[in-house]
């Protein structure tokens, strides 16, 4: 278990909180490319861990991401003009561009011509990047870190579609869910099959029928790698020379899951919109058979996943769906301190004591796992997929604290949560 202090420390992701800077240095998912091109106003409303901002394309194609609210007299400017070069409130014709500097105010600059209030005016604004049909931002500080080039984000000649939900609960349980393997034989074998044989499920129990429990895991492993962490198991049936246990779904760092292999790959976004609210994006990625060219795409479909049914009952007939019920009835914040963990636990534990480890490199003024700064190693960032999942290559290397550089300055870093906790975090 977690002590409150602990959980606070993990899941609190706003402005000036520990865990807030942290994900602030890497690029999250917001919209799909192709949301701003059925936008009926050319915008799109965002928050992000605890940021109310707004999304535009100008009429040049560049991207913006900036305050949503208007520095004059605070209207939500995702009702704003698009122009050539910015976002120009409609209330009084305050003028933004892509970086929230205020370039345009039409009465001010009328009767003080040489004024410069506008400097004075900007809003928050934010890096905005595309690949693969998503739209990334970025939050932290400079030198901003590169978009990093996942392999699957890389890949051309492929088919791409995006499925979107908003959940209502915290990111961290979320991203938990992907280091904790024995859920899958009990939430999606056991519940899965209880829930078709419920009534409206289109199937007829036999007398006496008991659902059905998904292949029983006997062991399980975890191997911190240079990006993340790697799940390993041995299955009912299995051994550990089988594919199996030098197999999982890699989780890379701090909030995404990789599912799939080299032909069709599946890549989980757990985004926070604030503390009690994630954004789950999921890339579908798909190959054609060798020699083979895929249908070409103009845009990459979006889609929004229905959590609730007419009745406001969860829909729990999907395994994706399995998963947001059991995340989001956790609570909007699960207590963790109230938690029993035992042996197929180990994987939550070795992530959140890697979260920490993160952490504490940042507030040492250090550059956390993931970030990217090298444009070459950056053009295709290989991935564990093929190589563990397949049995092409031996496991990859293991990560060992220390080895790479973070160090941590304790004194610092306990001045910085001692801070925080001050400043009203609502840590207990």
């Amino acid at each position: 278990m977690l002590s409150k202090r602990d959980n606070e420390l993990l899941t609190r992701v706003g402005p000036g909180t520990p865990m807030g800077q942290l994900m602030r240095r890497y690029w999250h998912p917001i919209a799909g490319s192709a949301e701003l091109e059925t936008s009926p106003f050319r915008t799109k409303e965002v928050r992000l861990m605890g940021e109310d901002l707004v999304l535009y394309r100008d009429r040049s194609g560049r991207l913006g991401l900036i305050d949503r609210w208007c520095s004059h007299r605070r209207v939500n400017l995702a009702y704003g003009v698009v122009e050539e070069d910015g976002l120009r409130c409609q209330y009084h014709g305050w003028k933004f561009d892509q970086a929230g500097t205020c370039i345009e105010q039409p009465f001010e600059e009328t009767v003080h011509p040489d004024g410069r209030f506008k400097e004075k005016c900007g809003v928050a604004g934010y890096q905005v990047q595309e690949l693969a049909g998503l739209i990334f931002a970025y939050m932290g500080p400079q030198p901003v870190p590169l978009l990093p080039r996942w392999e699957p984000l890389a890949w051309d000649n492929v088919v791409r579609d995006i499925a979107v939900t908003e959940l209502p609960c915290n990111w961290l349980q979320c991203q938990e869910n992907s280091v904790d393997p024995t859920h899958s034989e009990w939430l999606h074998g056991y519940f899965g099959s209880y829930v078709r044989t419920l009534p409206g499920r289109g199937t007829e129990p036999a007398p006496n029928q008991l659902p059905r429990i998904g292949r029983r895991h006997q062991k399980i492993g975890f191997d911190v790698f240079d990006y993340g962490i790697i799940k390993r198991r041995v299955q009912e049936g299995g051994t550990e020379e089988d594919e199996d246990w030098a197999h999982g779904h890699p989780i890379l760092f701090p909030h995404i899951l990789l599912v799939g292999d080299q032909f069709q790959a599946t890549m989980q976004f757990r985004v926070p919109i604030d503390d009690t609210h994630t954004l789950h994006v999921s890339q579908y990625i798909f190959r054609p058979a060798p020699g083979t060219e895929a249908p070409a795409q103009t845009s990459v479909p979006v889609r929004w996943v229905t959590l609730f049914d007419e009745s406001g009952s969860w829909v729990v007939d999907y395994t994706f769906n399995q998963d947001y019920m059991a995340w989001s009835q956790q609570g909007p914040i699960a207590e963790r301190h109230r938690e029993k963990l035992g042996e197929g636990d180990k994987g939550i534990i070795l992530y959140r004591r890697l979260l920490r480890q993160q952490l504490d490199a940042v507030l040492a003024g250090r550059d956390p796992m993931n970030t990217f700064r090298d444009p070459e190693k950056n053009r295709m960032i290989a991935l564990p997929l093929e190589k563990v999942k397949r049995g092409i290559s031996g496991r990859p290397q293991a990560y060992v604290p220390g080895e790479s550089g973070y160090s941590v300055d304790a004194p610092q870093i306990e001045a910085t949560y001692a801070t925080w906790d001050k400043v009203g975090s609502g840590t207990p």
